[in-house]
């Protein structure tokens, strides 16, 4: 029988993982990572799968996916989808994972980070976009004071996010307030957005990143403008 989400979503040993690698990213000053964040990038994963007509199996292996691609950061922030894949494999093969997901499961995760990864299925590339898009004030972690540092205000001051599939096109939509600028934004996601435009193209896909109503980013249409 195959290893279902749920399966994997309530394996104490895999949520210890998640909560540990949350408790690190805490101490050295990064934003949310937990069961928050994870469990948005699985949902967001699977989404833009089924919203482009994937079958449910690699639905479901994207959500597996996201629910699990952070736990390198136990080990260190650098380098962590690589740590989080060698980790995973033999967990996921121990849960009665057949190897050949595993297999796609771990690529996924050791793909995920902008400095070392790309796009190289259809599960890590809605992986790269579901990670990389979860900007939102939910992710501060003291929001009940004024965030200094960049990352903090950034995210903080993003009210909203709106990701749609539709017509070939996979776009983000932010709503932020004055205390970030959208230079800020890109500023720190300007690598993260690429690489969401190279997963999107992957996906056969264009990708459009909006902030405040205003398109900051070109996409190709069909005449190649």
């Amino acid at each position: 029988m195959a290893v279902t989400f749920e399966v994997v979503k309530n394996c104490t040993r895999l949520r210890e993982l998640v909560e540990q690698s949350n408790k690190v990213l805490e101490v050295i000053g990064y934003t949310d990572h937990g069961p928050r964040h994870v469990g948005y990038v699985s949902r967001i994963a699977g989404e833009v799968l089924g919203k482009l007509g994937s079958p449910s199996r690699r639905v479901e292996l994207a959500r597996i996916a996201g629910w699990v691609h952070d736990v390198g950061n136990m080990i260190n922030r650098k380098n962590h989808g690589l740590n989080g894949a060698v980790l995973l494999f033999p967990i996921l093969c121990e849960m009665g994972m057949s190897v050949s997901e595993a297999c796609e499961v771990c690529g996924a995760v050791g793909q995920h980070e902008e400095e070392t990864g790309q796009p190289v299925s259809d599960i890590s590339a809605a992986l790269i976009i579901a990670d990389k898009v979860d900007a939102h004030r939910a992710r501060v972690r003291a929001r009940d004071v004024i965030p200094t540092g960049i990352h903090e205000r950034v995210n903080f001051s993003i009210q909203a996010t709106k990701l749609t599939v539709e017509n070939g096109m996979i776009a983000i939509d932010y709503t932020m307030n004055a205390m970030a600028s959208p230079m800020e934004f890109m500023s720190i996601y300007l690598s993260r957005m690429q690489m969401c435009e190279e997963s999107a193209k992957f996906l056969g896909c264009n990708f459009a990143l909006h902030i405040n109503g205003v398109k900051l980013n070109r996409w190709d249409e069909e005449d190649g403008i």
